[in-house]
């Protein structure tokens, strides 16, 4: 986020004559055979792969894949393959690569989880939707679970004898669990506040326009103590609104609350210094914001830390918070966008190691030059309708769920230094994503009825800019599915 003053990325049978011949060769053959085995040494253990169903809802399923490394040399690249009965597909998956033909699935690693040293492991997962579970499973051409390669042939489908439809393209399948019961809508609006001055008007939390559904106040900041937060209201802010206290602004959380919003606070910023990178600052994280929580009311936290973070401890401290606060804890997250370019990339893999309790990641989509989409073919140009499907599909199908991705923009002139566009535009990235029209040249390989809906830098700039932001987006997401 802009901080203040500062402008913004694949034999014939024998004749009987021969048959004698044959079972005398066959005879002596395979006591020569037997006697080769008994001196032949056996060959090195290749890697393992352990199937488990992490989730079941019915219709479909979460599963994961952990392949060990039990043998003595380094495995440098790996290749499972799987089979699933007709009538059960895969859908989304993450930390691996998928080719399919058929009902065979062929799963490969990815550059930062190809290589296993003796004794590691990593795992992949992904969603099926139908009742089937794999079969025939291998792991660089040998058993998953070790021995020697499956007798049972892999199941193939006949080609298709018409070719398949083009419209309408599949659906997302139904999420690995149900999303935290945290009180927003289905699709709703997110605006930043500022507690500071800069160029945008000034405003109270109770002036924040109706049309947000969760405001994000900006910003909490780092103190002297690594991984602590402290907030309070900005003096210059208080001087320019002719006196704001905390107390005025405590009883404006209870305004919005009475209005059936959300305020959540929200951590960093463009020059923010938040660093929890220990567990000791993850305790110190996760106990100063759960002070601030109770004092002022806040719902939830969102990580906006945009000069990096570690997140092994942002996990731990998140978890911790929650584990404080409880299930409807509000956790949100705002990356950059090269930030989510890879799941391998710190704020991606958060993201992933806590999407059984993430609300809603809100990548900045501005600020950020051309960037590859999902089809990893050509760097869409930030702006266009192009870059928000394609990026926002990068993190739809590598493992969260379409409820917690929603897409980040700048709320008019002024807000940031590249990546501004028409409200209308984000209305048409939605519908695009949500129900696979008014899509640019990109086409996402499935729907995301489910996307969460839109975010805006910020409040302050959108009220500068005439609210149209607001008045234009938050209309459009009552009529997606």
């Amino acid at each position: 986020m802009t901080r203040p003053h500062t402008p913004h990325p694949r034999s014939r049978p024998p004749s009987r004559t021969r048959t004698l011949l044959l079972a005398t060769l066959t005879t002596t053959l395979t006591a020569t055979t037997a006697a080769i085995a008994l001196t032949t040494p056996a060959y090195a253990a290749g890697p393992t792969a352990t199937f488990t169903k992490t989730s079941d809802w019915g219709t479909g399923w979460e599963g994961k894949y952990t392949i060990t490394n039990p043998g003595p040399t380094t495995i440098t690249t790996w290749t499972l393959t799987l089979d699933l009965p007709t009538g059960t597909t895969i859908g989304t998956y993450w930390d691996t690569q998928l080719t399919t033909t058929g009902t065979h699935h062929t799963f490969t690693n990815r550059t930062y989880n190809g290589t296993l040293t003796p004794g590691t492991s990593t795992s992949f997962g992904f969603n099926a939707t139908g009742p089937g579970t794999p079969t025939n499973c291998t792991i660089n051409n040998q058993p998953c679970a070790g021995g020697t390669t499956p007798t049972t042939p892999p199941a193939t489908t006949p080609p298709p004898t018409t070719p398949p439809p083009t419209t309408p393209p599949p659906t997302t399948p139904p999420p690995t669990s149900p999303p935290p019961n945290t009180g927003l809508p289905k699709h709703f609006l997110t605006g930043y506040w500022h507690n500071f001055v800069n160029p945008a008007v000034e405003l109270r939390l109770r002036d924040v326009p109706n049309d947000y559904d969760l405001v994000a106040v900006a910003f909490a900041e780092a103190t002297g103590t690594p991984g602590a937060v402290a907030f309070g209201v900005d003096a210059g802010l208080s001087a320019a609104l002719g006196g704001y206290t905390d107390a005025d602004f405590r009883a404006d959380v209870q305004t919005l609350h009475a209005r059936g919003k959300k305020v959540i606070l929200s951590v960093g910023g463009e020059a923010g210094r938040v660093a929890v990178n220990d567990a000791t600052s993850a305790t110190n994280f996760s106990n100063t914001m759960a002070g601030l929580i109770q004092q002022y009311g806040f719902d939830g936290v969102d990580i906006d830390l945009e000069n990096g973070l570690n997140p092994t401890y942002m996990a731990q401290a998140l978890r911790s918070l929650r584990g404080r606060i409880g299930s409807g804890l509000i956790i949100t997250m705002a990356p950059q966008t090269i930030d989510m370019q890879s799941p391998s990339a710190s704020y991606f893999k958060l993201a992933l190691d806590i999407r059984d309790i993430l609300t809603v990641v809100h990548t900045q989509y501005y600020n950020s030059g051309s960037m590859l989409g999902c089809d990893q073919s050509f760097a869409y140009s930030q702006g266009t309708v192009n870059f928000l499907t394609a990026l926002a599909c990068l993190q739809l199908e590598a493992g969260l769920r379409p409820d917690q991705v929603a897409l980040g923009l700048p709320a008019g002139p002024g807000a940031a230094g590249g990546g501004v566009v028409a409200p209308s535009l984000v209305n048409q990235a939605l519908d695009c994503l949500a129900r696979a029209t008014n899509c640019g040249s990109f086409r996402p390989p499935r729907t995301y009825p489910g996307i969460r809906g839109a975010m805006t830098w910020s409040v302050n700039w959108d009220v500068s800019n005439g609210n149209t932001f607001a008045r234009t987006v938050k209309p459009h997401l009552a009529t997606l599915p």
